[in-house]
Formats: C-alpha cells, structure tokens, sequence
C-alpha cells in the first residue's frame, strides 16, 4: 500500500465530546479526542484503513500480543501556531523509529508514506483538539499490536496498527530528582532497548517505583554489565554540561535513538557548541558535580522536550545540581525548539510538517 492510493473508510462521531473538556486543566494521556485510526494486516498486507469514532478494542483472551508482547508505539505531538496553523514535529523521524521498533519486534513495517498519510488524516478530523496554548499540543500516540487469537510461540499473521490523540500540557512541571540505577537494568546488549517496545516500559516499572518510594522522580539507567556507563534518564535520553561541553551519551542497541536530543544537538551545534556523543561514565559526572565543572543537567524527549535535572542520587549520596533558573543553555535551547514547534521563530531546520 502507498498513500497515494488510501482510500480511508471515515465514520464521524455523530456528537463530539470537545465541549466537556476543560482547556485550563489537561492531564496527561487521560483525555482522548473523537476519532482513531486503525488499519489491518492480514495476507500479507495492510488493509482497510478506517478513522472512527475512539473506542474500546475487542479481541480473544487467546490474542497474541497479550502472551507474548509484539506490542510497540510511538510518541509524538501537534501544536497550534500562534497563526492558527497546525502542524507537526518531525514526523518522518517518528516514521522512521516506528520501523526500526517493528523490525526488532519481527512486525510488519508501514510505509513512511502510509504513516505520514495516516497522521494527517485523523489530525485533520479532530484538529480542534490541538491546544491554542504554549506548553500544550496534541499528543499522539501510534502503535502496532499482534492480533492472532492463537496461543502458540510465533509471530503473528494478523496485526493493527493503530493511532489516536489526545490534548496535553507539559508532562513535568517541576525538576525532578533522580537515582542512578546501579541493581536493575533497562536493557541490555542485543536486546529491545533501541525500540519503544511496551515490554521495555513495562519492566522499567519496579525499581522506579523503588526509587519513588525513596523520594526520587526517575531513575538514571546504567549498563547492564557493569554499571559504570550512564544510558537513559528515565523513559528520555540524557544531556550534561561540563565545562564548556556537551556531553550525551550516543545511541546504541540499548539506548533509544531520541528526536529531541537529536534535535538538540543539532540546534547546539549550530550555536557553535561543542557535543560529544560517546560513552559517558557515571564517574565522570560525579567528579564533575564535585568539582562544579558540571553546570546543567537535563532529559530530551516527547513528552517533556527538556526534563531538568535538579539533584542526582549515587550510592546513597545526594548531589545537589546548580539551580535550574541559571542554567543558560538548557533553558534557551528548550525555549528555541518550543518557539519553533509554534511557529514563533523560522524553521530553519525544515522540521515542522503542515496539516
């Protein structure tokens, strides 16, 4: 299938439930909009793309991706110009990701065409769903899941691919706090760590609520051979600042390949900023934390952009991170990609795509 030639099934909700939502309060992925799209892949192909109204799922209790989870998403968001426009970040990016989970998931891949054409549809449709506010969008959500009512150890014949939204505001709205994470692991070296495959969320659950427990908002995963290289930050990649350098550690088979870091480095980079992608070790954060050559510390991801850093747990010991409000980097290159995502600045990048 190429989206040259969808022909997308529409049924309209008959009365839309845009009037009960109260625009000064949006939770987080608890409201969802009017409409979802989901599309079939039997025989081999994707078939009968439809948009209808947001509803619960039918399946067997046999249903595969219950036993066995070939289950993945994605996450992305649609913002409202200050010109009314609505429009996308980097989609073909999350097209892409969608793929490179698929493919370690033994699931069939869509098309960066189809996806694309799939998006635009359903934001066409329940556009009035994006937020005319900073700090809020449109949250989307795509995923695949294994549909075979069979209870047997193999991948799937059947799936759907699926996507619905859903109206937000930030994700976190103070610094957290977080623990480096030095028993349990995220994902380890030829595993699923480089997918958004729900079984890698899933398993992340315990020791951060662990952590919770002990104060703490997120964990800093390490290695999980040695403990010794730091990974992700919670469920985003994560970003230093020593001295005069930025330092995040490089994409590989068990860290997720992040669209906002990406980003970010690309915006740093083209400020004249020096970046180093490599292995990063917990040891040298530490030092620098000691020795106050480390100045910001921060996530990148979707639902956050930029997630600061306020205090690091090690081995019991608290360290306290410079204030967040004399960070000069962080803050100016999340309020750089947000001026962008609204329309504010140009896109000089080319990243916003138009619905």
């Amino acid at each position: 299938m190429v989206a040259e030639k969808m022909d997308i099934k529409i049924s309209r909700k008959t009365e839309s439930s845009i009037d009960k939502l109260d625009w000064d309060n949006l939770a987080f992925g608890r409201v969802f909009s009017d409409h979802m799209f989901v599309m079939e892949y039997t025989d081999g192909e994707w078939k009968n793309p439809e948009i209808s109204e947001y509803a619960d799922l039918k399946f067997s209790p046999a249903t595969s991706v219950l036993h066995y989870g070939q289950s993945f998403f994605e996450g992305m968001k649609v913002y409202r110009t200050i010109d009314g426009e609505v429009q996308l970040f980097r989609p073909e990016e999350n097209a892409k990701r969608f793929n490179v989970s698929a493919r370690r998931m033994c699931m069939p891949e869509v098309p960066v065409d189809v996806f694309i054409e799939s998006l635009k549809s359903l934001i066409e449709i329940d556009k009035d769903w994006v937020p005319n506010k900073d700090g809020c969008s449109l949250y989307v959500r795509p995923f695949m899941i294994a549909t075979d009512p069979y209870v047997g150890i193999k991948p799937s014949d059947t799936y759907k691919f699926i996507i619905f939204t859903c109206p937000v505001a930030a994700y976190y709205s103070e610094p957290v706090k977080v623990k480096i994470e030095t028993e349990y692991s995220r994902a380890v070296e030829g595993g699923t760590g480089f997918a958004k495959a729900a079984g890698n969320y899933a398993g992340a659950l315990y020791p951060a609520k662990i952590a919770q427990e002990k104060g703490y908002g997120q964990l800093i995963w390490t290695d999980a051979f040695e403990h010794k290289y730091i990974e992700e930050a919670g469920t985003m990649n994560v970003i230093f600042q020593i001295g005069d350098t930025l330092i995040t550690p490089i994409s590989s088979d068990t860290i997720l390949d992040s669209i906002t870091r990406r980003s970010v480095v690309d915006i740093a980079r083209d400020w004249g900023y020096e970046v180093e992608e490599r292995k990063v070790l917990v040891s040298e954060v530490i030092e620098a934390i000691e020795t106050g050559n480390l100045t910001e510390a921060f996530g990148a991801g979707t639902a956050a952009t930029i997630a600061q850093i306020s205090l690091i747990n090690y081995k019991g010991v608290d360290y306290e991170l410079p204030p967040v409000e004399n960070r000069e980097f962080s803050n100016k290159v999340k309020q750089e990609i947000e001026n962008i995502k609204y329309g504010k600045i140009e896109d000089r990048f080319n990243w916003m795509l138009k619905v």
